[in-house]
């Protein structure tokens, strides 16, 4: 695949939580280059980062939380900008305009006292992009393009009156309203049967290819990861420790957090074979470490059968076996 130009580049970001007067750093130098036009998974098990980096990105931390190093640069028109120096005002002009974000629970996400009609044409009406009446008729529009039936009779309507389903598509034109350049999408299929993600991950690859932008594609789901992206980033601990083609990292994964990932994804008839001879799927073993006391070297070495006493020591670095791949594991040649 060709090289995207890039649209969105974090350096190094480090984002801290301040906890029972301790310091916790769950995004510890992050660096991601997503292109105009592509999809990045970011792909790791709960608690190892993945919806802090995107929320640092939307400056949408917590009162105890604040980025601490590094850049997030967005490639506009008029020129890069840093999002992580911008002050409020400055980063509320590029909510809802130049990044888009669709939430991991759009009931918790959604005012439960707006209408959906309100809340989709609010960053239309906030960014002074049109007339009420105009934004209206485009909230219309744009209902109907995420495929809500009967799309002005669904503006009047509130959250809890919307299926599960209908509320992510309304998630999705809302943020989609004033085509932004980017899109991040924290795991918006989590909370949806197989179906309806099926229906959600087309629509945003349709919605991709009509608006030409960039996707950020928070999830541990990996069958939506081989489904839509075009790179995948794996995270642990607060650090990317895998990135690369999807392709490539699905065949040949070099980081031992990477192939226990994939052999835990389970295969066709492979459950019930296993459940029959009385076996177990295969999972990657322990638990994520907690941030208040992370191993003194690689944040794995505790869980990899590969590890070492450097691994226990020092942590890695990144390294770059090939084009386009990037991995932190001292042992990543065994693979």
């Amino acid at each position: 695949m060709a090289e995207r130009a890039p649209l969105l580049e974090l350096r190094g970001l480090r984002t801290v939580f301040r906890v029972r007067g301790r310091e916790i750093t769950p995004v510890d130098g992050v660096d991601l280059a997503i292109g105009a036009g592509e999809t990045v998974a970011l792909v790791g098990e709960s608690g190892s980062g993945k919806s802090v980096t995107a929320l640092s990105v939307m400056r949408l931390l917590p009162g105890t939380a604040r980025i601490d190093a590094g850049q997030a640069i967005l490639h506009r028109e008029t020129g890069p900008v840093d999002l992580a120096g911008l002050d409020a005002e400055a980063m509320r002009a590029v909510r809802g305009a130049a990044i888009g974000m669709v939430f991991q629970e759009p009931m918790t996400s959604l005012n439960p006292v707006l209408t959906i009609g309100d809340q989709i044409t609010e960053p239309l009406l906030v960014h002074g992009r049109c007339s009420r009446a105009q934004a209206g008729e485009r909230a219309v529009a744009m209902l109907e393009a995420v495929g809500v039936p009967d799309p002005a009779r669904r503006l009047a309507a509130y959250p809890h009156e919307l299926s599960g389903g209908m509320r992510q598509r309304a998630m999705i034109a809302m943020a989609l309203i004033c085509r932004p350049g980017l899109l991040i999408a924290d795991e918006p299929t989590t909370a949806l049967d197989v179906t309806i993600q099926a229906q959600i991950v087309d629509l945003l690859e349709g919605l991709q290819r009509e608006m030409g932008m960039g996707i950020l594609f928070v999830t541990h789901n990996l069958g939506v990861v081989a489904d839509m992206a075009h790179r995948v980033a794996i995270m642990y601990a607060g650090r990317i420790v895998e990135e690369g083609p999807v392709a490539e990292v699905f065949a040949r994964p070099l980081h031992p957090y990477t192939r226990g990932l994939l052999a835990s994804v389970p295969r066709p008839g492979e459950a019930l074979a296993l459940r029959r001879a009385g076996g177990r799927l295969a999972a990657v073993p322990g638990q994520v470490p907690s941030l208040m006391n992370l191993p003194r070297g690689c944040a794995f070495s505790t869980r990899c059968t590969l590890a070492t006493d450097l691994c226990r020591a020092m942590p890695p670095d990144r390294v770059s076996p090939g084009p386009g791949r990037g991995v932190r594991c001292h042992h990543w040649a065994a693979a």
